[in-house]
């Protein structure tokens, strides 16, 4: 070996090297994945005690029930780094019908005001949805339109919209939602990317390498096609390439927070999604 090849030998090991690291990720799960029956701060200690690092809560609108929550988080010591949108499926901001979109903009305010008073720093949102009735272009400029107006609140709290992709019929393609972000010229109206959600139209890692930097929080389940009815499944049970996934994330350098989204479940059950979850993270 020359002193150029040894020189150049870390330099050509380096991508091989980082795909097989740990990614820098924070594990998080699901409120409403944790059994329903315990009271609010045992169900924050069953998700640390199975070794999840932070959660995501819903739309709180009750403040007696918002300052539970914010209780149990800090006495088991579990951060809420996301709240998720409740209003957006019942009442779209692409709805022609203004007080249905009213109902929808009140739900992103007080889900705003809900992370300001957790410490979380995103609130997840479904832009629009397409119908029958609702073209692909009203929906794009009339959401649009409608979080325009939010921008200011978000600003003021500090807290990132985070636009989700779902099975809406709308933001279809990577570059597509790549330009819809980028069309607010905002930062804070960023990607809120699901790994499971785009496998039925598209590759996770090619999505993730063309939102690169435009994400900002993770979901992660997993997706087969193997039998008659193409459903999502538990981690590791599906089609989707986690390795590729790591490769991507390790590409465009994440280092924020993935929650799991799946059907809930008791401590044991929490316990396997966690170690599932780890697998993934370690490559």
């Amino acid at each position: 070996m020359t002193r150029r090849t040894l020189l150049a030998a870390p330099i050509l090991a380096a991508p091989f090297a980082a795909s097989a690291a740990r990614l820098p990720i924070r594990k998080a799960v699901e409120f409403s994945m944790l059994p329903n029956t315990l009271p609010v701060l045992d169900r924050f200690q069953l998700a640390r005690d199975c070794g999840f690092e932070q959660i995501e809560c819903p739309t709180t609108p009750e403040p007696a029930k918002a300052e539970e929550i914010l209780a149990a988080s800090r006495k088991v010591g579990l951060p809420i780094h996301s709240v998720m949108n409740s209003e957006h499926w019942r009442s779209p901001l692409s709805d022609p019908n203004p007080a249905v979109v009213e109902r929808s903009l009140e739900g992103m305010r007080t889900s705003l005001h809900n992370a300001k008073l957790w410490g979380a720093d995103t609130v997840l949102l479904v832009p629009a949805v397409v119908t029958p009735e609702v073209s692909y272009a009203q929906a794009w400029e009339r959401s649009q339109r409608q979080i325009r107006t939010l921008i200011p609140l978000a600003q003021e709290l500090k807290v990132i919209i985070g636009i989700e992709e779902v099975w809406n019929k709308f933001l279809l393609s990577p570059l597509e939602f790549a330009r819809y972000i980028d069309e607010f010229n905002s930062p804070w109206i960023r990607a809120y990317f699901d790994v499971g959600n785009v496998a039925i139209n598209g590759y996770p890692h090619d999505w993730i390498r063309t939102l690169n930097k435009r994400i900002v929080k993770l979901h992660f389940k997993d997706f087969s096609f193997r039998k008659r009815v193409a459903e999502f499944t538990p981690l590791l049970e599906g089609d989707i390439d986690f390795k590729a996934v790591h490769a991507a994330l390790v590409d465009i350098g994440y280092r924020g927070t993935a929650t799991v989204e799946l059907s809930g479940g008791d401590g044991a059950y929490l316990k396997e999604v966690n170690n599932r979850f780890e697998k993934i993270l370690a490559g």
